[in-house]
């Protein structure tokens, strides 16, 4: 491939580095596209986690930070190295300042180097690689003043000093102040240099004194002051004036020297055989100096390659320390922590936020509300917990998902937190089912394409995974959605076992929290005012009893015969008691661990154990008034009858 597009000119690559497997977190397209690490879903980069973290100076900076996200580490020791880096510059507020004004004023060495490489360089590539050398003394300067500068930063120290301080003294006395970007342009190496150089340079420029030394005396011979002696690169040099006087040399004795050679509508054109020996000399000295000029060019550029892994070192380390001190600045800025990353199952987060939705209220001037997440095993435990969110529409169950699972991808790229306090496993693979869109292109509709990425989820996810899944089954029919949901929860929790948080409107799955040890219920809070809803975006223990779909409905516009026609069904409906239906389901149906232990059973439970089993697995401390009525109701059934 690279033959064929560079024509033959083999650019240095860099040899293969081998990457052990499992060495960096594992997240698929889909993933990536739900989580808008680098694009949102309409395809920006405004809106994303890469557009709200990126502080960068510099091209290269922000093209490794944008490589970071897209392959988050799993090497605990390796993401300490770069926590360490970043925690330097945050305690050192003066140097990190300093260095990012050293950084945005050095220029994109790699670039440089690769556009040199294929041979389309021009003198401003040399100008780079000069000044990026230049300004990594600058740089060495300042790390040096660092009490105790980490693992980190010592690798960027070294990489520094790699390139040598010659090339740059050459490269400053061969180029000039003012350089052309295309160098068949010329005029860029400086006078002195060299000195065939300055003498065809001497010729040329004289040979343009002799010329307009020869439009003066051709001026007056004819007595035509707007005689000129122009170029272009068709005619080359030939005399121009105006048509009113060309029949002046047209008539004897003129048309002796001039020649006519063009005609234009205001203009005539002539040539003489002075000029055009004249125009041959300028020629010669003007092409031989080109020549020159191009070779002291193209011995430049092969002392820059001879070189280029020790810059092509340099401009990596510069982008590094960009990155450290950019997201030092973020952590500043916009308060963020050092998370502890291990190689636990751990993951415990106090206090932590959306780094993108934050943004966004502060520049509206609103606060965001920070939650808590817990999916640490607990002490008896040795798998992760699994939350069951419930909770309205526009409340927060999303942002909640999200906000966690970028949370765990910063702390693996090496980065500050958004929260106040965060220790977290290491995350091998991270999964999202969030939001809803079709593939019509290839015959997938909106459900489709829900559960082929459940799908995915549920064959890949292990017990270091992370998943984040929002309202899987509401593509399809209610008891179809809800059927598919309860068996995904169960095989989350028997299955993969990991650390999971599900989103969802079906609140009869809150019921399946008395048979899964490691499910936790949660929802958002919010309150009722005047008949409006009030979203109050903190996530609590417990589990919502209503969607408020139809105050959502009123907040977006729906006409209020429509409101209060959706009030009156959904009353009917309600009046089904559906809730019980599912505490009974969760009574009932066996879980994938249970086949077995009920096998080995040789009678089947009596009516007063199913009734001492549904007591023992109430939580009254959970529930609400609705849900005790109806557990009163639940146990009352199954009394014996008579």
């Amino acid at each position: 491939y690279i033959d064929r597009t560079q024509v033959g000119k083999r650019p240095p690559l860099s040899p293969p580095a081998r990457e052990a497997a499992g060495t960096t977190m594992a997240i698929d397209p889909a993933t990536r596209a739900n989580l808008e690490l680098t694009r949102t879903l309409a395809g920006e980069r405004r809106g994303t986690l890469l557009d709200a973290i990126d502080c960068t100076g510099t091209a290269a900076g922000s093209r490794l930070l944008a490589q970071r996200l897209a392959a988050p580490l799993t090497d605990v020791a390796v993401i300490a190295r770069r926590l360490d880096a970043v925690s330097a510059f945050v305690a050192d507020s003066a140097a990190r300042e300093d260095v990012r004004t050293v950084l945005r004023a050095a220029p994109d060495m790699s670039r440089a180097l690769a556009r040199l490489s294929v041979g389309r360089g021009g003198p401003r590539d040399l100008a780079s690689l000069r000044d990026g050398i230049l300004a990594a003394d600058q740089a060495l300067d300042l790390l040096a003043q660092l009490a105790d500068p980490p693992a980190e930063v010592s690798t960027v120290m070294a990489a520094l000093q790699r390139p040598s301080r010659d090339l740059a003294q050459e490269f400053s006395r061969a180029l000039s102040e003012q350089l052309p970007l295309i160098k068949r342009d010329g005029g860029f190496v400086r006078e002195g240099y060299e000195a065939a150089l300055d003498e065809s340079r001497s010729l040329r420029d004289a040979s343009r004194l002799v010329v307009a030394a020869m439009q003066a005396r051709y001026a007056e011979d004819t007595g035509i002051k707007t005689l000129k002696i122009r170029h272009n690169n068709v005619l080359g040099y030939f005399v121009e004036v105006t048509a009113q006087h060309g029949d002046k040399l047209f008539a004897p004795p003129l048309n002796a020297t001039f020649i006519h050679r063009q005609t234009l509508a205001g203009q005539v054109r002539f040539t003489t055989s002075e000029l055009g020996e004249t125009e041959a000399k300028i020629a010669n000295a003007g092409e031989r100096a080109l020549n020159l000029e191009l070779e002291i060019f193209e011995r430049l550029s092969a002392m820059a390659l001879a070189a280029s892994d020790d810059l092509r070192d340099a401009a990596h380390a510069f982008a590094m320390l960009d990155v450290a001190t950019s997201l030092a600045k973020l952590a500043i800025d916009d308060n963020y922590v050092r998370p502890d990353v291990d190689g636990s199952l751990g993951f415990a987060i106090e206090g932590g936020r959306h780094p993108v939705v934050e943004q966004a209220l502060k520049r509206d001037g609103q606060p965001f509300i920070a939650n808590a997440c817990d999916l640490s095993p607990a002490p008896t435990q040795k798998s992760g917990q699994l939350w069951l969110i419930t909770g309205p529409n526009m409340a927060g169950k999303s942002t909640f998902l999200r906000q966690n699972a970028l949370i765990a991808l910063l702390a693996q790229i090496g980065s500050y937190v958004p929260a106040s306090r965060a220790r977290l496993g290491i995350v091998d693979r991270l999964f999202s089912r969030v939001g809803a869109a079709d593939d019509l292109a290839r015959g997938r509709s909106t459900f489709m394409v829900e559960m082929v990425e459940t799908a995915v989820i549920l064959n890949q996810a292990g017990e270091r995974s992370l998943v984040i899944l929002d309202e899987i089954g509401r593509g399809t029919a209610t008891f179809d959605g809800l059927s598919i949901a309860w068996a995904a929860i169960e095989h989350l929790h028997e299955s993969n076992r990991c650390r999971t948080l599900f989103a969802t409107h079906y609140h009869e799955l809150t019921a399946l929290s008395a048979r899964l040890p490691r499910m936790f219920n949660a929802t958002v809070r919010v309150k009722e005012w005047q008949g409006d809803v009030v979203f109050l975006h903190e996530v609590l223990p417990g589990s919502a009893d209503r969607s408020y779909g139809i105050q959502v409905a009123k907040l977006a516009g729906l006409p209020p015969a429509v409101i209060t026609r959706a009030k009156s069904v959904l009353a009917k409906l309600e009046a089904q008691d559906r809730g019980q239906t599912a505490r009974a389901l969760a009574d009932d149906l066996p879980l994938f661990a249970v086949p077995s232990r009920a096998a080995a059973e040789d009678k089947p439970p009596s009516d007063a154990d199913l009734l001492v089993e549904a007591v023992k697995a109430l939580h009254p401390d959970e529930m609400s008034p609705r849900e005790a009525l109806d557990a009163l109701y639940a146990l009352r059934a199954k009394l014996p009858k008579g």
